[in-house]
């Protein structure tokens, strides 16, 4: 491993936790795309699994970097843990399967899909439309369809699901705040029940690095992971500080850029 990259992932964690507690997202927006072209550039994945190893590596991040942005929001009093327990089944259901679903598709495939959903979140976090004043959040079943919702696209993605949760709790009319929190607050289980189906999936497969558990390359992990624990307080703290609309409109931006950038390969 050479210092290169171990500063490379370092400086992942960093915005990795920023994000995490700022925004309510797990960072893997960015981090998946700078891990696919890290690891063409090593070497280090073969082709074939590519996308599912900077994938299930940026899930895994996400179970570091949400306990220090949960402990911060929650000392703020801005975690809704009603909300987190009624939507928690759906969640651990919809990250596992999406999990499996990633494994099975194509490195290219997931890589466009990847592309594309990234570039329609940041349209919603630029654009979104203010919610209408009588939408609240939905019922039992409701959240339990919108957590599986949830869960497999932050599986496929290797993200906290923070980046489609907290637009989904700010259309049923939470405050921004509140619903960052909360976000931030999902993405723990999210991120253990999707990576141990990462981890299971890509047990003893041919083609993945050997320092890695399934599709999980263990020096990625600790290397953005222990960066991410540390940066995600900091980033929790800003979310009570920062404007946080504009902070979103110049991340979508961002987004919308890596996008396109996966899009074209």
């Amino acid at each position: 491993m050479d210092l290169l990259a171990l500063g490379i992932y370092a400086l992942l964690g960093v915005f990795t936790g920023l994000m995490a507690g700022l925004l309510g997202i797990g960072g893997g927006l960015i981090v998946v795309p700078a891990l696919a072209y890290l690891y063409t550039l090593q070497g280090t994945v073969s082709a074939e699994h590519l996308m599912q190893v900077a994938v299930g590596t940026s899930l895994a991040t996400i179970i570091l970097t949400s306990i220090g942005s949960i402990w911060t929001h929650h000392k703020k009093r801005a975690v809704d843990w009603y909300v987190v327990r009624r939507i928690l089944g759906g969640l651990v259901i919809g990250s596992v399967a999406g999990s499996y679903l990633a494994h099975y598709l194509p490195s290219d495939v997931l890589k466009k899909l990847f592309g594309t959903l990234e570039i329609l979140i940041a349209l919603q976090m630029a654009f979104g439309r203010q919610p209408a004043p009588h939408r609240q959040l939905p019922a039992l079943p409701g959240m339990t369809v919108a957590g599986t919702g949830v869960g497999a696209l932050s599986s496929i993605m290797g993200m906290g699901g923070g980046a489609i949760s907290t637009p989904f709790f700010v259309w049923c009319n939470m405050p921004i705040r509140n619903a960052i929190a909360t976000s931030a607050a999902i993405g723990l289980p999210a991120a253990m029940a999707g990576s141990a189906a990462y981890v299971v999936a890509g047990w003893n497969l041919a083609g993945l690095p050997e320092a890695s558990l399934g599709y999980v390359y263990l020096p990625a992990w600790l290397g953005i992971g222990i960066m991410s624990i540390l940066f995600a307080r900091v980033g929790a703290q800003l979310t009570h500080r920062l404007p946080v609309n504009v902070l979103k409109k110049v991340f979508a931006l961002l987004l919308i850029g890596l996008g396109v950038k996966m899009l074209l390969g």
